[in-house]
């Protein structure tokens, strides 16, 4: 739903994790063969895909200033399962975390969090506040007071509600 650029670094990959269901639809594109291969997920690991997803999407909100959209086993529990280790690269010393065990999606989510937590990228991650999106989008506003995924459509979208609220 969002016109924004894609979140930097391994933030994309959440993104997409998080943007694989809309919720105004209910089309969920964890359900199809190519959804699951931009992922690569096999059918057998869309449940846990999909309960890590709800369970970033209610961080996202929570980054938003708003209440979980529903109740979700908490990012924290899923992700203490996937160790991640420091590398260092031989040749110019750079350092990163990865995945100590493969690169299972959620391997790949802590991997990202991580990387996201050390660029200060994290708390600028966030969830659309309108309750029919929740579409995850980066906020490069300057304040960092984004509140919709998609100014055009669900800052549109508010914007006329709050009207026609006061108009009747």
């Amino acid at each position: 739903m969002s016109e924004r650029s894609p979140a930097p670094g391994g933030l994309a990959l959440v993104e997409t994790l998080v943007n694989t269901l809309n919720l105004e639809t209910g089309a969920d594109s964890l359900d199809t063969e190519e959804g699951r291969a931009r992922l690569g997920l096999t059918e057998g690991e869309v449940p846990a895909a999909r309960e890590l997803r709800e369970s970033l999407r209610v961080t996202l909100l929570a980054h938003a200033g708003h209440p979980p959209h529903r109740a979700v086993t908490p990012l924290g529990e899923l992700l203490a399962a996937v160790p991640l280790v420091v590398t260092v690269d031989p040749a110019d010393g750079s350092a990163a975390l990865v995945p100590a065990r493969g690169g299972s999606l959620p391997a790949r989510v802590a991997a990202a969090v991580a990387q996201a937590l050390v660029a200060g990228t994290w708390s600028r991650f966030k969830a659309c506040e309108a309750p029919d999106c929740h579409w995850a989008y980066y906020d490069r506003s300057p304040a960092g007071r984004g509140r919709w995924c998609s100014m055009q459509v669900c800052g549109a979208r508010a914007k006329m509600r709050r009207y026609r609220a006061k108009e009747s």
